[in-house]
């Protein structure tokens, strides 16, 4: 007979997880590294008491907000090359659909977390329970089902049994580079309580190998092509870049072609920001000089990228009548976008099969290609320097000012987090990237209160790192309850906490588009219904003390630099609080240098909403469909 082990349904599916590995070149690893928990009647008695049963083999962790454990366990992901995640136990309830966003954002981004929330019990022996959702044409739905269209994998376990298919199928998708995201196993409460006898080979270690696969030979030989028929390619390196580990094989790509090389938010870091073919950000928030490139391109090489329309300026930049597409992706889907040539491959495996086959051809763009693009990005970086620069130390600085500061301090080692605001904009086309990992902007979903969680997460990841979550306090606001996670396990994160009194961004957006800045401002509402009064009498800074962390106050641009340089080298959680004054043309980070579509009113009375919308008429005819 089979031998078996009587526990739980939750005590075999931690001593299940505590199992799994994956393993990549050559190297292994836990997937499942730890367990982030919040606990309630929907899995106290379940998955609580498994975890303290199988303590020593299954790390738990405690958090405040269930959206929170899921950006840390992503961002643990993230660092930890997709290799590696956290999984996140929740109770029925709100504490399950509070996992939603973040499930969305994993998904999204192509990034592994693994969900156990409670459910509602799969006997009924009382009906409605506590927090259930009462569907009167269906007795087999909870709230849980609202994490299925943002799960890869979803099931509900009612039977000890199923577990065994279920969490093998979870696995799977988990360490699939093409399907990997959120993963969902709903728990019914009394199920995971139920014992049953399991064979012991559902507790064997399993190495489950992240595949890299390579070209097919047709696909490879008409990308070569492609390439050789090209005057002006362009190379935009996307997020799979990263999740391939790819750099090193990018930069010879593009070091034997002499291709230049534009970044997504995702793909940002690819080649460092002082590599000869390295052209910054593309798209909405990218540079002049990639923008340029991309309007003139006759041949794109999307690598590892979705087309996302922050990228393609919502279809208005790549605007040369005959440009093409060329599509480096593990993923089909995304390789056949923009009515593209297809290179489905892992992108390591297929840059390199590319550099390759291009050698005996010895293809290189022409020298005056390659010196307009350079001098292009000496005129960028210019700008960039004059965003930088202070003239008077003692005063008040501006954000780009801000991320000058943090630049002149940052080397390799630096991690900086960000996902949503006016950050990320002023990021792409301003941050001299030093290493590959070194940007981490969270914009597939760019989902605010993101940042500190995730930053946890990294830590987690890389401890011997400085790690930055640039904060803003509209995001802020969002999400500061992780703060107390980071005091209590001690990990040192470092939050760089912006305050300008609003959603800026959106501020920006609303002026842009005829809004005139309605209800993106902090302040008291004035007597027309506009938030226009004074600004709130709020302290985040004294909220993020009160909170445990150790709070850096900075008036100045004086102050500031002292104060980052402390926090970075505190081995404690360490905020540096600063409020910056209103960019102005010298030190203000460089307008959008490609549209983006936000569709404006047809009809208003406002000459604000009139004149926007003038504009975006303009921009919309100039949108293509490639085919």
């Amino acid at each position: 007979m089979t031998p078996t082990t009587r526990l739980t349904v939750a005590q075999a599916l931690v001593r299940f997880l505590s199992a799994q590995y994956t393993e990549r070149d050559g190297v292994r690893q836990r997937l499942i590294g730890a367990t982030w928990g919040i606990f309630g009647h929907g899995n106290v008695a379940g998955l609580g008491q498994a975890l303290l049963e199988h303590a020593a083999e299954m790390p738990y962790h405690q958090g405040r907000n269930e959206q929170a454990m899921v950006h840390a366990a992503v961002g643990y992901a993230r660092q930890s090359g997709r290799l590696s995640t956290h999984a996140v136990t929740t109770s029925i309830g709100p504490g399950a659909t509070n996992l939603v966003t973040g499930a969305a954002l994993a998904t999204i981004n192509h990034l592994p977390v693994l969900l156990l929330p409670g459910d509602i019990f799969a006997t009924r022996p009382a009906d409605p329970v506590l927090q259930q959702l009462e569907v009167p044409y269906a007795g087999d739905v909870s709230v849980n089902d609202c994490l299925r269209p943002v799960s890869k994998y979803f099931d509900r376990i009612t039977r000890p049994e199923a577990l065994i298919p279920s969490a093998l199928a979870a696995m799977r998708v988990l360490t699939d580079p093409v399907e990997t995201g959120a993963v969902t196993l709903a728990l019914p409460q009394d199920v995971q309580a139920e014992a049953y006898d399991w064979p012991e080979e559902f507790f064997a270690e399993r190495v489950w190998t992240v595949r890299r696969p390579g070209a097919d030979p047709t696909e490879l030989t008409e990308a070569v092509q492609a390439i050789r028929a090209a005057k002006r390619p362009l190379v935009i390196a996307g997020g799979g870049v990263h999740h391939s580990r790819a750099e090193e094989a990018l930069a010879e790509f593009a070091e034997t072609t002499g291709i230049p090389v534009a970044s997504t938010q995702a793909g940002k870091g690819s080649l460092r920001h002082d590599h000869p073919q390295d052209v910054g950000g593309v798209g909405h928030t990218g540079t002049a000089t990639a923008n340029e490139l991309a309007r003139t391109a006759d041949l794109v090489i999307g690598t590892g990228t979705r087309y996302t329309d922050f990228t393609t300026a919502s279809g208005t930049l790549f605007s040369n009548p005959d440009v093409r597409f060329l599509n480096l992706n593990i993923a089909p889907f995304d390789g056949h976008k923009l009515a593209g040539r297809p290179l489905i491959a892992d992108a390591r495996s297929g840059l390199r099969e590319l550099t390759n086959a291009l050698r005996p051809h010895a293809y290189r763009v022409a020298g005056t290609y390659a010196t307009e693009y350079t001098e292009d990005k000496e005129r960028w970086e210019q700008r960039v320097d004059a965003c930088y620069e202070v003239d008077e130390p003692d005063t008040r600085p501006t954000q780009p000012q801000v991320l000058g500061a943090l630049d002149e301090l940052a080397d390799e080692s630096d991690i900086l987090i960000n996902a949503a605001g006016s950050l990320p904009g002023d990021l792409h086309k301003l941050w001299r990237t030093r290493s590959p990992d070194q940007y981490h902007l969270e914009y597939g979903y760019s989902c605010m209160g993101y940042e500190i969680p995730a930053a946890i997460g990294v830590k987690m990841a890389a401890p011997d790192r400085p790690v930055w979550a640039l904060v803003g306090d509209g995001t802020y606001l969002m999400m500061p309850t992780e703060i107390v996670t980071a005091v209590q396990e001690g990990i040192a994160i470092k939050v760089l906490l912006i305050q300008n009194h609003g959603y800026a961004s959106i501020g920006g957006l609303s002026e842009s588009v005829g809004g005139e800045r309605f209800g993106t401002a902090y302040r008291y509402p004035s007597q027309d219904g506009s938030y226009t009064g004074p600004p709130l009498p709020v302290d985040l800074a004294a909220n993020a003390a009160s909170l445990g962390m150790r709070v850096l106050r900075a008036k100045t641009v004086r102050d500031l630099r002292e104060a980052l340089a402390e926090a970075r080298a505190a081995d404690t959680p360490t905020c540096v609080y600063v409020e910056t004054q209103t960019a102005d043309t010298v030190s203000g980070a460089p307008p959008a240098q490609a549209w983006w579509d936000v569709p404006v009113a047809e009809t208003a009375t406002r000459p604000s909403a009139v004149k926007a919308r003038e504009l975006y008429e303009r921009h919309v005819s100039t949108r293509r469909r490639h085919l």
